[in-house]
């Protein structure tokens, strides 16, 4: 029509056209309509696949994740191996000053010769009167009627004591279950005992007493639950495993974060000290002991029961790539910074080459035979590893270089993940950009940490990337809702939505961006050194956050063909404060759409399908909550996605996207 009118009619007509919708908006803004948007979903094909590894999941031993963690062990410094050896121990009528004829007392003796090297040597002088005590993880959790298996070594030196008694406690010292067990001869023996506790206790306590007078020495006391994930001896809590397994993960990223690089290169990660048998793992100090002035505790090791063999049997588990990061000469460099000279890189290299070796060797090789006698004859078949976490620098560089050309050499299938520093922004983050894509890296990994302003305003981060470069692991990221390092930081419902918001750009950018993660991922009620965090537990419990059911509702729907759905031909990237992608599953033979709302009010959408014939069956997923402030915790996760079910009549359909909502859509 106005093709028909002259230039002037034209702009008048315009100037009409606008005032005219603008009076529309306003009136319907004035009458609580809800704003109306159309988008166009255009099922012509974009040649982009989702990968498998699209969602991952990033595991760190921060905040207790592993021992007092996902590691099920009960009983702190089992072996008493800590810096200070009776760290989690007391004995409650042994004094410092007094040779305790009334009582008894316990001396750390060593075997420097034994990487678990320190034991215990216990002199009873009165047996009704010693008790030797440990506190747990911030107490030991117990469910009434479940089964713990009890278990220690014991060395019975001289004297005449016959028997171990061992007593659960609750929190006023009232016993909720005893085993007694008969002293054997001399030599270290080990015990087996079984705990069925009457009730129920958060923060329970292990005691030990004797009956009669001697010496004996003692070593790794242990209390697992018998009902661990999968029902495995001296496994994983089955709670926490089973929030990972609900994830769908398309790769398990391990042992970390900064905690592959320890804070010297002394207290580096080392992989090949966490295999073998259990009581043989050497101790080592958990970096985050004393990470953050905030948050010390003294009390933080790592006993590596989870090793990088139950790292990979995990990642098995839960149908996930396994993706190590291995320490690459340089210490944390927020630390010590500590750098292993070139000429002297060689061991370190020669770890990550026996990695490879571990995980895939057959059992004729050398660290594949080791696999196979721990219990996997199998290969794991892992196809990626990681150089180092977060370096920075030409340090780093001229490191991963070497790396590089030495796993490739010989392993020319295996992808490198390499890494652009700790922020993703700024001169270190571009020198290491810039010097990657000269070397033709494959994946460098990314990190953000940064407000919900920041993850919606970057929604678009990925659009401009060069495609022809190496791809992007997004393998650190979390909205923090007051600063990043900050204790108040909150696992709040704004901090879920602008990951949403960001999400969808990632997923839109799915050529470039091949694998993502939220970090961390676990956090101890009382135990904790950083937040926010995906999920939160103490002894007895766990919950999901905002944000879990963020990744999962992502992870679960990944599809597997990226589509282009639009507004006014644009992506849908922020602007009316909507954001979308859209996925083919071509597996299940489904359309699925993912919409963020982080407007105040109601958006009613349109759906105009293009080039794509959709099914009638629409499955609607909204996560959603009354306040951005919003979050779950132990009594009630009350933000948790909620579907509803119903048939599409017409080609073109509309549905209502709450405010401040997350939504999937799924036609099928």
């Amino acid at each position: 029509m106005l093709s028909n009118l002259n230039p002037s009619m034209k702009t008048k007509s315009k100037i009409f056209s606008t005032a005219f919708f603008l009076s529309v908006a306003f009136f319907s803004a004035q009458n609580g309509n809800v704003t109306k948007h159309f988008l166009d979903l255009d099922g012509t094909s974009t040649n982009i696949k989702i990968q498998p590894t699209m969602y991952g999941i990033f595991f760190e031993d921060i905040n207790f994740g592993a021992d007092g963690g996902i590691y099920a062990e009960l009983i702190k410094n089992r072996s008493f191996e800590f810096d200070e050896p009776l760290m989690g121990w007391k004995q409650q009528n042994t004094k410092t000053l007094s040779p305790n004829l009334d009582s008894g007392l316990l001396t750390i003796y060593s075997d420097d010769s034994k990487t678990n090297k320190n034991y215990a040597r216990i002199t009873v002088y009165n047996d009704k009167n010693y008790v030797l005590e440990n506190e747990g993880f911030r107490g030991i959790g117990l469910h009434q009627g479940e089964k713990y298996d009890f278990s220690f070594y014991l060395d019975n030196i001289s004297g005449n004591i016959s028997a171990v008694n061992t007593s659960l406690v609750d929190e006023n010292g009232k016993v909720i279950s005893a085993v007694s067990t008969i002293s054997k001869g001399g030599g270290w023996q080990k015990y087996n005992l079984v705990f069925v506790p009457d009730s129920t206790v958060e923060k329970a306590k292990l005691q030990l007493t004797f009956t009669g007078k001697g010496v004996v020495n003692m070593d790794m006391i242990s209390l697992f639950p018998q009902d661990t994930w999968k029902g495995r001896k001296g496994g994983m809590r089955k709670d926490l495993v089973q929030k990972l397994y609900d994830l769908k993960p398309g790769f398990l990223r391990f042992p970390g974060g900064c905690i592959v690089e320890g804070r010297t290169l002394a207290e580096r990660y080392q992989w090949k000290k966490t295999l073998g048998n259990v009581a043989d793992r050497e101790y080592l100090i958990n970096k985050w002991s004393s990470g953050f002035a905030h948050r010390l505790t003294p009390d933080y090791y790592q006993s590596f029961g989870l090793g990088f063999y139950e790292y990979f049997q995990l990642s098995e588990d839960l149908g996930a790539e396994p993706l190590p990061i291995l320490s690459c000469g340089i210490a944390c460099q927020f630390n010590t910074a500590e750098l292993v000279h070139l000429d002297e890189l060689n061991p370190y290299v020669q770890d990550a080459l026996d990695l490879i070796e571990f995980a895939n060797g057959d059992i004729n090789t050398k660290w594949g035979k080791i696999r196979a006698e721990m219990g996997h004859p199998k290969p794991f078949n892992m196809k990626y590893i990681g150089v180092g976490n977060e370096q920075w620098g030409e340090d780093y560089i001229e490191r991963y270089k070497i790396f590089e050309k030495a796993i490739h050499d010989k392993y020319p299938d295996i992808q490198i993940i390499s890494g652009s520093g700790p922020s993703p922004d700024g001169e270190f983050f571009d020198y290491g950009w810039k010097e990657l894509k000269k070397l033709n890296a494959q994946i460098v990994d990314e990190h953000y940490y940064n407000s919900p302003e920041w993850f919606t305003k970057n929604a678009g981060r990925y659009d401009a990337y060069d495609r022809s470069g190496p791809k992007v692991f997004a393998g650190e990221y979390a909205a923090q809702s007051v600063g990043v390092v900050k204790p108040d930081n909150k696992n709040n419902w704004q901090t879920a939505l602008s990951e949403a918001a960001f999400m969808t750009g990632l997923e839109r950018n799915a050529d470039v961006v091949t694998m993502t993660s939220y970090a961390p991922l676990f956090a101890h009620a009382d135990g904790w050194q950083w937040t926010p965090d995906l999920i939160w537990f103490n002894n007895l419990q766990s919950y999901a956050t905002p944000n879990y059911y963020v990744q999962k509702l992502f992870s679960n729907n990944k599809g597997t063909d990226l589509i282009k759905i639009s507004e006014n031909g644009i992506a849908v990237k922020g602007q009316n404060e909507l954001f979308a992608s859209a996925v083919l599953d071509r597996k299940k033979g489904e359309t699925i759409i993912k919409i963020v709302n982080t407007d105040s009010q109601e958006k009613s959408i349109e759906i105009n399908p293009k080039n794509i014939k959709l099914g009638s069956k629409l499955t609607k997923t909204t996560l959603t909550a009354s306040q951005l402030s919003a979050e779950n915790n132990f009594q009630t996760e009350n933000i948790k996605p909620l579907e509803e079910n119903s048939v599409i009549k017409k080609v073109k359909f509309s549905v209502q996207i709450p405010a401040n909502s997350f939504v999937v859509l799924k036609i099928k």
